[in-house]
């Protein structure tokens, strides 16, 4: 298991050397001497699990930093611990208030430091595990369709915003009833996994791969428009053809269209990507059938 990392901001070289001297064996750690170098390390990858962030800083103190980290969506479960001399109360309520999980005062006790890191680590650790396993579907540790729901809307409302085409590729595996009732469910399993594997292998980074249910699967392409998806489409269903997962030769039928501005919402978008894979199936399946918006 890869080791958690934290990022230390301080900046006093000396603070910085000694809460990396407790650290530094359990942890990867990264550093920053000011906030705003804080703030460009956070979002860097590896992003951090736990910041052990100072007060006292030129140019940007530890609350401004703590103030945009929880304002931003991508950091503010990011759990911050106050490294402070300041022995002033309403200052620990502030933090506090703000988001931190904890508060450690100087002088440093590596006992303490260590002790409280390890707590922040395992209750973030403990939290991550239970938000995937929420967002992924358990048979093929793809996303699920809950998260596919939730990730549609945001992208959908990103390509309006910024104007480039978004994609959608729905999948359906054709005469899987059949895989099952032949072959039982622990084959029919092993189909899908494979299917979902490959699916995987062929997306980017900022696509959403998504098991939808049973035997279905969706593929949400940013910045694709209905050429792209349809030539993406295709280079799928030939693998597919090719896999042969369990020893079984196993098709399926693509269905695909671009976002249209008369799309009420992603209901509408996937509607027409339903339907395309219903032609799909009427044409004798093992195809690719793209509608316009």
């Amino acid at each position: 298991m890869d080791k958690a990392v934290i990022l230390l901001v301080d900046d006093a070289p000396a603070n910085v050397q000694m809460l990396a001297d407790i650290l530094k064996d359990d942890y990867t750690l990264k550093v920053a001497t000011s906030g705003e170098r804080a703030l460009e390390l956070a979002v860097t990858e590896p992003m951090p699990d736990l910041i052990l962030l100072d007060i006292l800083m030129p140019d940007m103190n530890g609350f401004e930093v703590c103030n945009r980290l929880k304002s931003n969506a991508r950091l503010r479960d990011i759990p911050v611990i106050f490294v402070t001399g300041k022995d002033i109360e309403e200052g620990e309520e502030l933090g506090l208030e703000m988001g931190a999980v904890d508060y450690i005062t100087k002088p440093l006790r590596p006992a303490v430091v260590w002790a409280r890191v390890r707590t922040h680590i395992t209750i973030k650790q403990q939290r991550d595990k239970l938000t995937q396993m929420a967002l992924t579907d358990q048979l093929t540790a793809i996303y699920n369709r809950h998260y596919l729901i939730d990730a549609a809307k945001k992208k959908i409302f990103s390509s309006r915003r910024h104007q480039h085409p978004l994609s959608l590729i729905m999948i359906d595996v054709d005469f899987f009833k059949a895989v099952n009732d032949h072959h039982g469910h622990p084959v029919g399993d092993a189909v899908l996994k494979a299917i979902a594997a490959l699916l995987q292998a062929g997306t980017r980074q900022e696509d959403v791969l998504a098991r939808f249910g049973g035997e279905e699967f969706v593929l949400l392409l940013e910045m694709c428009d209905l050429r792209g998806a349809m030539d993406k489409a295709e280079l799928l269903r030939q693998g597919l053809e090719k896999l042969k997962p369990a020893g079984l030769h196993v098709t399926a039928s693509f269905g695909v269209t671009e976002l249209a501005d008369t799309d009420s919402g992603f209901e509408d978008f996937l509607k027409r990507a339903d339907d395309a894979v219903y032609q799909a199936k009427e044409n004798g399946r093992n195809t690719v059938v793209a509608i316009s918006p």
